[in-house]
């Protein structure tokens, strides 16, 4: 799924940006958390402008830049933010506290984007099969939306960008399976609601 959505991850009780298309991060919402537990540690401010301006963090840009293109891009509007690499996201991490690193590796090599991407294609498949088994093809639009309020609710999220990796999973079970039974069943409502219960273990 190509289309992109910002997820939000937790950091010291603050949320971190990250831009699921390129898997960039957003350096602005780092300083902002790291600053809070700098300013807790009684540790002089971090900035992202005096960071971007030292010898070695020039030199590291130029490296990764060579490598991988644009590393750091800056974005317009109301809520903008300074997106980085993840590579470049480490260092600036590192640099703001060696006590960030384990955190910031395990947000590199877990997998809820690719968990996001699944459950984004899985819905796509499931909504086919919805749409084949449909008897009322003109109010589908409204019917599936109703669809995905019901799975939200089994899922219990209240916004998808902050859903975790388990939330994420369950929802692509439950498109799985509510696609299976839709095909088998040919009634698309028992489809959905057995769907889920089956997903949950609440299916006898």
């Amino acid at each position: 799924m190509e289309t992109n959505v910002i997820m939000k991850r937790d950091l010291f009780s603050t949320q971190i940006s990250q831009n699921t298309k390129n898997g960039y991060f957003s350096a602005t919402d780092l300083v902002r958390a790291g600053n809070q537990w700098r300013a807790i540690n009684k540790i002089e401010l971090f900035t992202l402008k005096s960071w971007l301006l030292t010898k070695s963090t020039k030199e590291f840009i130029e490296s990764l830049t060579a490598k991988y293109g644009k590393v750091k891009i800056n974005s317009t509007g109301k809520k903008r933010h300074t997106w980085v690499h993840p590579l470049l996201f480490i260092d600036m991490a590192l640099a703001i506290s060696p006590n960030l690193k384990i955190e910031v590796y395990e947000w590199l090599f877990d997998e809820l984007i690719r968990y996001r991407d699944e459950s984004g294609n899985s819905y796509k498949e499931m909504c086919g099969y919805l749409y084949a088994g449909s008897k009322n093809k003109r109010d589908f639009p409204s019917y599936i939306s109703d669809v995905a309020r019901k799975i939200k609710l089994a899922c219990e999220v209240k916004n998808w960008e902050e859903a975790t990796e388990k939330q994420l999973r369950l929802r692509d079970k439950i498109h799985n399976n509510i696609s299976l039974l839709s095909d088998v069943l040919r009634d698309n409502d028992q489809a959905i609601k057995l769907g889920i219960l089956k997903t949950k273990g609440l299916l006898n």
